[in-house]
């Protein structure tokens, strides 16, 4: 039996509820069920499955090179250690920053969050997964090579105080998320420009400035490492640092820019399908 709008068997033979099949659809119509799947709530699991596997791949070489050097001395340099993270970030961008916006830093939820671009609800969990994923990779790579995961943390120089390495941390977290608000600007959009910029500025970030402060930039790249060796020696810089850097970028983007929740601030903090857009009319 067929009733007003049955769809011949014929045109499309998938079964589906209720009349048993499913009718065809057009592309914006497969396009709008698919972003209406991937906004139901249930569905928050795939970012946060991305958030987790990304800040581990990141932790992982951020904390493991300077493991590996400890294992297997002359063999991974300064440098190496510091331009790993950078091309590691730069590849999770590009394979899930669509899924989640690969934030991996509590750091950047945070200033999207006050940017108007990420809804503050999800911050908690974003936040948890980036912890679990940090402590994780730290866990697996001491487990792996047989060294201390506190080879692999962030701590002051010698001779320099907290307080020089909590400067340096707020300078350098401020230039990073600058880095990434301004990627996930109009002008930008996510994607490779901001793979690139934030890669990039990872890498010559490390590179003049780890002798000093490990250049973390990052509560959960050092909470990791400190978790798994269980010493927590000087964490807060690693944590008031990032988050004042953070504020600080916020604040200079909302002077250059003007107000956050655009569709392309959006779209790159919360992953290009189905995000909430506070004023879309803006970018």
């Amino acid at each position: 039996m067929s009733g007003p709008g049955a769809v011949p068997s014929d045109q499309d033979p998938r079964p589906g509820p209720g009349t048993g099949r499913y009718p065809v659809e057009s592309a914006e119509q497969h396009l709008s069920r698919m972003v209406r799947n991937f906004e139901d709530p249930r569905q928050e699991w795939r970012r946060l499955v991305g958030e987790l596997l990304g800040t581990f791949l990141l932790v992982m070489v951020a904390a493991g090179a300077p493991m590996m050097a400890k294992a297997f001395p002359g063999v991974v340099g300064q440098g190496d250690a510091v331009v790993a993270p950078g091309l590691m970030v730069m590849a999770v961008i590009l394979f899930m920053g669509r899924v989640s916006g690969a934030h991996l830093n509590p750091a950047v939820s945070i200033a999207f969050s006050l940017r108007g671009d990420f809804p503050w609800r999800r911050v908690p969990a974003y936040v948890v997964v980036q912890l679990v994923g940090a402590s994780l990779a730290a866990w697996f790579v001491q487990g792996v090579i047989h060294v201390s995961a506190l080879y692999g943390s962030t701590f002051p120089a010698r001779n320099y105080s907290s307080f020089d390495a909590f400067l340096l941390e707020t300078a350098l977290t401020a230039g990073l998320v600058s880095v990434i608000l301004g990627t996930a600007s109009g002008a930008q959009q996510v994607g490779l420009f901001g793979a690139l910029g934030v890669g990039g500025y990872i890498a010559l970030a490390g590179m003049w400035s780890s002798p000093l402060s490990g250049a973390s930039m990052n509560p959960v790249r050092t909470f990791g490492p400190d978790l798994v060796a269980l010493q927590f020696t000087d964490y807060w810089v690693y944590v008031a640092g990032p988050l004042a850097g953070a504020i600080l970028a916020v604040g200079i983007a909302h002077l250059l820019r003007g107000p956050g929740g655009g569709r392309s601030g959006s779209l790159a903090a919360q992953g290009m399908i189905g995000p909430a857009i506070l004023r879309p009319d803006k970018d």
